[in-house]
């Protein structure tokens, strides 16, 4: 049962100006290997590692639009912040540099990797992004509220070399800073139009979406699309940070904010945010035997390379849920590929450990 068409849903998206820079529509196909391997449900992946920006993922799309914000709003710098070895911060670095911003990152250490240039890391050097590295709480995602002083500080630096900053929020999800709309979440009721449309064509009734959930967008962009085009499917979030209480309302809260942008009449509460925690483990960027393995199998199976902090975590979730017997046979499974995959390299010790 669907509130709206496609058609409709591209409409409304369409009303936000964004700069068309990354490869769509991003790969749909079956896991074939891996859906035979679990004997449960059909498998499939939507390959939004493959966004053509960098290393690819989902900040891509989100930085389609925000990127036109802060052009539209005359930026000539882009301030955000995220962990140390943030494929959003990467992803906005290129972003910038491609359209003639020059690109500050504050980077949290907010879990223990060797101090050199590696990963993400690397390249944000090899852009030559302004990083600034401080310290946070292991474990954690940074706050908005936690990084809202350093920021402000970064902000009157720059307004003293006499430019013009944009401050983007983290994982560009929720609004802050200088992106007064849920852009990133906007890109991903597109994308869940996108995936539809791919699946229609297959002859596939997706009945779940599931993905690593870390700053809420992608999350609350996919939960609206499903209401508006699809209410029977339910979309899955793995978090990779924070507990399901506290996470779910920061997901309600960006999705109702893309409702309202979209001018959508839909209903959204608290029932229809899933997000699931058992697999956080010892927290954000923290990774442990069964999330190691999960990047081997699916590399091995299908040839397809995971991150250890996102996508590692969420198909240890997407695996655990098919062995307990959550789905049924005739299910059919979409597995959100949100990118990050260079932070796979500066894990390499503790993987090679956990895969011995």
């Amino acid at each position: 049962m669907s509130v709206c068409s496609i058609k409709e849903i591209k409409k409304r998206v369409a009303e936000f100006p964004k700069k068309a820079f990354i490869h769509l529509p991003t790969p749909f196909n079956k896991l074939e290997n891996l859906t035979a391997e679990l004997g449960g449900p059909e498998i499939y992946i939507k390959r939004d590692d493959l966004t053509g920006l960098a290393f690819g993922g989902n900040k891509s799309r989100k930085l389609e639009y925000i990127i036109q914000d802060a052009l539209d709003k005359k930026a000539e710098v882009i301030v955000t912040w995220a962990s140390l070895q943030s494929n959003w911060c990467m992803q906005t670095a290129a972003t910038a540099r491609r359209f003639g911003l020059r690109p500050i990152l504050i980077l949290f250490k907010s879990y223990d990797l060797g101090p050199g240039l590696d990963g993400n890391l690397l390249l944000d050097y090899i852009l030559g992004a302004d990083i600034r590295i401080r310290e946070a709480e292991k474990g954690k995602v940074v706050s908005a509220e936690y990084a809202a002083e350093i920021v402000a500080e970064v902000v009157n630096e720059v307004k003293e070399w006499g430019h013009k900053a944009y401050v983007a929020p983290l994982g560009g999800s929720r609004p802050g800073g200088d992106m007064k709309l849920p852009l990133g979440a906007i890109s991903y009721v597109a994308a869940f139009a996108e995936m539809l449309e791919q699946a229609s064509a297959l002859g596939v009734d997706v009945t779940h979406v599931i993905h690593s959930s870390g700053s809420g967008g992608t999350q609350a962009g996919l939960l609206v699309g499903a209401k508006a085009l699809k209410e029977d499917c339910r979309v899955i979030g793995i978090s990779v940070s924070d507990d399901k209480e506290s996470f779910g309302r920061e997901v309600l809260a960006i999705a109702r904010g893309t409702v309202q942008a979209l001018c959508l009449k839909l209903p959204i509460g608290n029932e229809d945010i899933q997000v699931m925690d058992e697999y956080l483990q010892d927290g954000y960027g923290i990774i442990n035997k069964p999330v190691a393995e999960a990047v081997r199998l699916v590399f091995q199976k299908e040839g397809i390379v995971l991150d250890p902090v996102y996508t590692g975590k969420a198909m240890v979730g997407l695996i655990d849920l098919v062995r307990k017997g959550y789905f049924s046979k005739k299910d059919k499974i979409v597995f959100f590929h949100t990118g990050g995959t260079p932070a796979l390299f500066p894990y390499r010790d503790k993987l090679v450990e956990l895969l011995k």
